[in-house]
């Protein structure tokens, strides 16, 4: 690679450094007060400041930021109060068996404090080991936080665990915060009556970001810092060339047609790093195509891909079985398609109509790529001709793939459009 492409290289590794750094991604999205960073940390800080008990829910979709989000507030309070805070980890998919989650909470306590762990130990010795460590922290004015992902796996069984745990919590000489991570919104809802009870209530939902946050997060996350090593003159010119990308109205359409499904932050960074590691090294410079390129990659549909390589007989078949589901006729076999088939062929005067022997044909090779199915399998002794079948594309595939087969029937399209 030449020289002259160094500062491009160099922009490109700082972009995917970027992309997989999650300090750096929530950094815009926690500047508000309102934001749930400013929350999380103002009621943690607040219980160790205080000296009290606390404990509390982050809720949220997979990939919406709930972790980073807290493991940013701990990072930033652990250099705050260095002397004065612990942190104990949980998982429910590793601890949500009772004998082992206070095994790692001991084994945990025991590294914080520099202490003899015992794997012989019993259960009730880590229970009793638990709550006498939270007493002497407590004497210490040292708060003990207890981060439980998969918050509702805890919640299973006989719930032993938050009991012990928040029931501890309720001495005046503990210092401790429970935080539940759950991607289920009614995970306080499968607390048992006695560790509802003792439960604080409080939670913090993780929505995805506005659009609005999601412009800021885009110009943060792709802009290139001007005090840098880049050369200023690169810089400046990427910047405004990614400001008129972010401004365009089909970069928005990309971006909403992708996040349509999932739009979460996590799903986003995963589109943006794919459409950055596009970046044409020989210019240096982000493009819209780069963020096409992503999208049509990371959804291509296999069923479409399929279309493309049907014959022009095939796509008239599956164009007609589609027309026979939207006039709501829900069972139907090849005779019923070939009436569809000729209806078509009468209405537009096309050229394309074959022999029936080689229509059947054409089905027969539908059911082999699994693009139509027989709905079941009883009558497996009748005739191919006879037996009801089922479309397994959808409207919008089949559209789709239409769209970008090269030789499609202007007929077809024009029937799907309609």
């Amino acid at each position: 690679m030449g020289r002259e492409n160094r500062p491009a290289e160099e922009a490109l590794n700082l972009l995917r450094s970027r992309l997989c750094n999650p300090n750096f991604i929530v950094k815009p999205l926690s500047d508000s007060p309102d934001s749930n960073y400013s929350k999380l940390k103002f009621l943690v800080s607040s219980s160790i400041t205080e000296a009290c008990n606390n404990s509390l829910l982050l809720l949220g979709p997979r990939g919406s930021g709930k972790i980073a989000v807290l493991e940013l507030v701990l990072s930033d309070l652990l250099l705050e109060y260095p002397d004065t805070l612990s942190v104990i980890k949980l998982n429910g998919l590793l601890h949500s068996d009772d004998n082992c989650a206070f095994k790692e909470i001991a084994r945990q306590l025991c590294m914080e404090n520099q202490l003899l762990f015992s794997k012989m130990a019993s259960f009730d010795d880590n229970s009793q080991f638990m709550i006498t460590m939270l007493r002497e922290c407590g004497l210490a004015h040292k708060t003990i936080i207890f981060v439980l992902d998969e918050f509702d796996l805890f919640a299973q069984g006989k719930q032993r665990l938050l009991y012990s745990l928040l029931d501890a919590m309720q001495s005046v000489t503990s210092q401790a915060v429970v935080i539940g991570v759950s991607c289920r919104l009614d995970a306080d809802q499968l607390l048992e009556k006695r560790v509802r009870s003792r439960f604080s209530h409080r939670k913090l939902l993780f929505l995805p970001p506005s659009m609005e946050d999601l412009q800021r997060l885009l110009e943060h996350v792709l802009s290139l810092p001007v005090e840098s090593s880049l050369p200023h003159d690169y810089t400046v010119e990427f910047n405004g060339k990614l400001k008129n990308i972010l401004a365009d109205e089909r970069f928005k359409e990309i971006i909403n047609t992708y996040l349509n499904s999932d739009s979460t932050v996590n799903r986003l960074l995963r589109f943006l790093f794919r459409a950055v590691s596009y970046m044409d090294l020989e210019s240096g410079f982000l493009s819209l195509e780069n963020f096409r390129t992503a999208l049509s990659n990371i959804q291509r549909q296999p069923k479409q891909e399929c279309i493309k390589d049907c014959s022009i007989l095939e796509l008239y078949i599956l164009v007609s079985m589609k027309r026979l589901e939207v006039k709501e006729q829900n069972s139907y076999n090849f005779n019923s398609m070939m009436k569809e088939y000729k209806t078509i062929h009468d209405s537009f005067k096309t050229s394309d109509y074959y022999a029936k022997n080689v229509c059947v044909r054409a089905f027969e090779h539908l059911l082999k790529r699994e693009l139509i199915c027989f709905t079941d399998y009883r009558g497996y002794n009748q005739s191919i001709e006879f037996r009801a079948v089922k479309l397994l594309v959808s409207s919008v595939e089949l559209h789709q793939g239409l769209k970008s087969y090269r030789s499609c029937p202007s007929v077809l399209l024009k029937l799907m459009e309609h």
